[in-house]
Formats: structure tokens, C-alpha cells, sequence
């Protein structure tokens, strides 16, 4: 293969000395931190032994939620887009709405290991259980392509080495602590790379306001003569849908919303802490933690359009490679010091490696538990189990490295198909099974496999097929297919219900602890409280 050489304005070629070694001392501390918090049992690779705080687990959210996307790329879709890439802010923040309210709480008193495990429990299907395993892995190898390309951008400015090996080595960290030290120590790690990289953020951000007499208070709200320069250039910024259609405003703000609550390693978090009402502090948590971040990224956008048209030239002739790295371009163009620069770039670099390590703790757990214990061999023992996880995180970290050599795709994108799979697969079966107890096996079964039709057969025509020339994408468009595939699968989930047999009453039972007011002890799950009790009580008010 040959390198890929990027044609950018990013200054790409030199090894830069002092953001190098932050990026070194930052890998060997992940390192190190999951080196102390390596695991020996399944609890605590899974669920980190249910024993998260809320602001611990808001910053993991946090961090898990900040990719390489959101970090370097979000920016960009706003530069570019200007309206339109509001849909991308709305869509993932609104998600965490519909989590705190709907979701963390009931997801937390299930109690199981992994998102799959909700699935095989709760329709008391083995089938259902491996679709929704085949589906979590599937989602944990395209968003991590996107990751894998984040970190190669970044390495390529920091060590100044080709982007292959920028990827192999960024990668390779990753995959090291993560297969030490499991959910533990990577939520351990979560944390510290929240505050990493939302002080980089911050500090770019600040630093390119003050410097170029944007803003020098409060750039959040200080950008608005910015926002009209960069309008008199580009009409998006300041006429919606000058250039793209209501339509696939709609379609990919509905397909982000409902992504982010389907998103396997995103409802995972909420199994690591001890109660319902710490999953729902965490989520709040996470939320502010994550507005920080959002709530800048228009600002970059505005900053960055304006210094590449005086810098480099026309904003929206900017080269893919340079719009997925916009917020460290920025603070290059902004002529700051070549250390602040980088200590950016290394915030790019702890958001790629916060998700990825989510998504394989996410992949490894969908195959050892789900797959090789629950499918293959009930007797699996706990080292057994361990040895299948690791071993998933060093084939799915091998495949994700390979594929992100080359990536079939821009950051955004990749990301933007992860979350239609997420959101038409899973979150029709997490929703309707924690809020109606009627649903069926059959009802469940069938609408996870229109899901995977709607969403993956999109996907397929997108890179493959182009139907009607273009024509299916333009109504079931690969990145944002939910808003035609959710409704879909809803109606097929519940037509088929209606005409099945009812769940066993154990199964409504087990419903109904999901929303019972009674507390449960940190180990315990609603399976468990249902078969002593009984779980007679209807659902109480959440």
C-alpha cells in the first residue's frame, strides 16, 4: 500500500518536539492507569464492578461520547454546512434527553453486563441475543474506522510520520490498556482524557479569540460578527438550507437522536454504576460535560472559516483532510504557539482514544459474554471469559487498524452510519422493551431484521449500488436512514406483538422492576428482585 499523503494546509511534515512528548506522557499515563486497575474478574471487565460515581461516570460519558467526530470534525460540518451542521449538535445532545428520561434509569435497574444481554433477556431469545451481538460488533468496527482516522490526522501533525503509521501506533496504545485493564480501567481513563481534552479544547478556543480580537471574555456567546463576516462569504451561515434540503435536516437530527440512544457502548455506562439514581446523575453530568465542548464548536467554525479564507483561501473549497482536523488547523492559522497547537491536537487524540476504547470494551464483551458464554458454552469459566474478551480487543483493534489505513470514508460519515444502524437496529427493541411489556420475541426478532435491512442495505447502496442513480439515497440516505427506518420498524415490532403470543409472566414481571420505586442493593438486577418478590406492582411514574 502506499502512504496516503494529504493535501492540507495543516502543517503536516516536521516532527514538533514539545506537543510529542505530551502525547508520549499522555499514552505511557493511559498506560500506566491500566496497568493499576488491570482486571481479573468478569464484574469489573464488563461493568467496572457496578461501582462508578456519577460525576466519574458523566466525565466517562463524556469522553466516550467526544470522538474524533464531535472533537475535530463538528466544527467543520458547521463551517461547511453552516445551518445544516446544527442538526448534528441538536441530534446528539436531545439524545441525552430521551436517556434521562426513558432510559438510564430503567437500563440500570435490568442490571446485566451488556446491552445484548437486555436483548436475549428480555425476549427470552438466543436469536435475538446474537443479532443484537452481530449488531454491537458491527457498530464498534465502523465508528472505530472513524476514530482510527482521527488518530492518524493527529499523528501525522504531532511525530510528523505518515498517516499509516500514525494509526498503528495510536492504535496499538489503545488496544494494549483496554485488553489490560478493562471497563475499570478504562473508565478510570475516561475521566482523565475528559479533562484533557475539553482543557485543550478550551484553551485553543481562548487563545485563537483572544489573539485574533474575536472575542477575549466569553467566546461562547462572543462570536456573532464573526458568524456575519463568515454569511457574507457563505449564505448557509446565515440562510437555512440554502444548499441542502429541510428534509435531510430532519432525517439526520431524528437519525442522531435515536442513534445515541441505540448505541451499545453509550448505554453500557449506565450498567457501571451502583443505583438508578446515579445512572441518572451521570447522564446530567455527562450532558453539561459534553455541552462544553458542543457549545464551542460553532465558535471554531466561525474562527476557522474566516482565518482559512485570509490564510489558505476560499473556506468552502476546504479539502476533506483539512475539514476533519479544522479545530487544530484553526489554532495553526491563528499563528499561537507551536506547543499550544499541539497540546489541541493531543486533545484530538485522548477523544479518538476515549471512544475507541468504549467501543471495543463494547465489541469484546458482545463476543465473550453474549456470543461464547450465553450462545456456546454456558459453563464458560471467568478466565475463559477473559481470554475470549482480550481476545476479541486485539481482532477487532487489528481489523479497525487495517480498515482505517484506507478509510472507505470521511470521520463524519462513518460516524453518521454507525448512529442509523444504532438507532433503526437497537433502539426500537431497548424502548419498546422497557416501556411496553407486551413486546414479543417475535415482534422484537422481526423488527431488529427489518432494521438491519433498512439501515445496512442503505449503507450497501451508498458505496456499492447507487439505485435510481442516486434516487434511494436521497429519501433513505445511508448516514440518516432512522427517520424512515425507525417509524418502520416501531409498526413491525408492534404489528407482530399484537398477533404473537404474549410474553411469560415472568417476562412482564421483570418489566415491571425496571420501573419499580423500590431500591435495590448495587449486584442485584430486576431479574433477580422479580423472582422473589414477584413483581406484581404495576410501573410506577419515573
Amino acid at each position: 500500500m502506499d502512504p496516503i499523503v494529504l493535501e492540507t494546509a495543516l502543517d503536516v511534515g516536521d516532527f514538533k518536539l514539545i506537543p510529542a512528548l505530551t502525547v508520549v506522557a499522555m499514552l505511557g499515563l493511559f498506560l500506566a492507569i491500566g496497568w493499576f486497575f488491570r482486571v481479573a474478574e468478569v464484574d469489573d471487565l464488563w461493568v467496572a464492578g457496578r461501582s462508578i460515581g456519577s460525576i466519574e461516570n458523566g466525565m466517562a460519558i463524556g469522553a466516550n461520547w467526544m470522538s474524533a467526530a464531535s472533537y475535530l470534525g463538528v466544527a467543520s460540518l458547521i463551517a461547511l454546512s453552516g445551518y445544516f451542521g446544527l442538526a448534528y449538535l441538536v441530534g446528539w445532545t436531545t439524545g441525552y434527553f430521551i436517556l434521562l428520561i426513558f432510559m438510564a434509569a430503567q437500563f440500570r435497574r435490568f442490571g446485566k453486563y451488556t446491552a445484548p444481554d437486555f436483548v436475549g433477556d428480555r425476549f427470552y431469545s438466543e436469536t435475538g441475543r446474537a443479532i443484537a451481538a452481530a449488531t454491537t460488533l458491527l457498530i464498534a468496527f465502523v465508528y472505530a474506522v472513524g476514530q482510527g482516522s482521527g488518530m492518524g490526522l493527529m499523528a501525522q501533525y504531532i511525530f510528523g510520520v505518515p498517516y499509516e503509521a500514525g494509526v498503528i501506533l495510536l492504535m496499538g496504545v489503545t488496544i494494549g490498556y483496554v485488553a489490560l485493564s478493562g471497563m475499570l480501567g478504562t473508565t478510570k481513563n475516561m475521566a482523565l482524557q475528559y479533562i484533557i481534552l475539553i482543557s485543550a479544547f478550551l484553551v485553543g478556543l481562548y487563545a485563537t479569540g483572544f489573539s485574533q480580537g474575536f472575542s477575549n471574555v466569553f467566546p461562547y456567546l462572543q462570536f456573532g460578527e464573526e458568524v456575519a463576516a463568515a454569511a457574507s462569504i457563505e449564505a448557509q451561515f446565515t440562510e437555512p438550507f440554502a444548499n441542502a434540503s429541510f428534509y435531510m435536516w430532519v432525517a439526520t437530527c431524528f437519525t442522531l437522536i435515536v442513534g445515541t440512544c441505540g448505541l451499545p457502548h453509550v448505554l453500557v455506562r449506565f450498567y457501571t454504576v451502583d443505583n438508578e439514581r446515579t445512572a441518572r446523575w451521570s447522564t446530567v453530568w455527562g450532558l453539561l460535560f459534553i455541552c462544553l465542548l458542543y457549545w464551542g464548536t460553532a465558535a471554531y467554525a466561525a474562527y476557522g472559516a474566516l482565518l482559512y479564507e485570509r490564510e489558505v483561501g476560499p473556506f468552502t473549497g476546504m479539502s476533506g483532510q483539512e475539514a476533519d482536523a479544522l479545530v487544530v488547523l484553526t489554532t495553526q492559522l491563528a499563528n499561537l504557539p507551536e506547543w499550544l497547537v499541539g497540546l489541541v491536537a493531543a486533545g484530538g487524540v485522548a477523544a479518538a482514544l476515549a471512544t475507541t476504547a468504549g467501543l471495543f470494551i463494547t465489541a469484546s464483551s458482545a463476543a465473550a459474554h453474549d456470543i461464547y458464554t450465553n450462545l456456546y458454552k454456558a459453563d464458560a469459566s471467568q478466565r475463559e471469559q477473559m481470554i475470549v474478551g482480550r481476545a476479541t480487543i486485539l481482532l477487532v483493534g487489528a481489523l479497525v487498524t487495517l480498515t482505517a489505513l484506507n478509510p472507505p470514508a470521511l470521520i463524519a460519515e462513518l460516524v453518521g452510519m454507525a448512529f442509523a444502524i444504532a438507532g433503526t437496529v437497537m433502539f426500537p427493541v431497548f424502548f419498546l422493551g422497557l416501556w411496553w411489556e407486551n413486546t414479543t420475541r417475535e415482534g422484537a426478532l422481526t423488527g431488529m431484521v427489518v432494521g438491519l435491512i433498512i439501515s445496512f442495505g442503505s449503507i450497501l447502496d451508498a458505496w456499492f449500488f447507487q439505485v435510481g442513480d442516486g434516487a434511494l439515497q436521497a429519501v433513505l440516505p445511508a448516514t440518516s436512514s432512522a427517520l424512515i427506518g425507525v417509524p418502520i420498524v416501531f409498526i413491525t415490532i408492534i404489528s407482530v406483538s399484537l398477533v404473537s403470543n404474549d410474553p411469560p409472566e415472568r417476562i412482564k414481571r421483570l418489566v415491571r422492576q425496571c420501573h419499580s420505586p423500590e431500591p435495590m442493593s448495587r449486584m442485584q438486577t430486576a431479574e433477580e428482585v422479580a423472582a422473589t418478590d414477584g413483581g406484581q406492582n404495576q410501573p410506577a411514574d419515573d
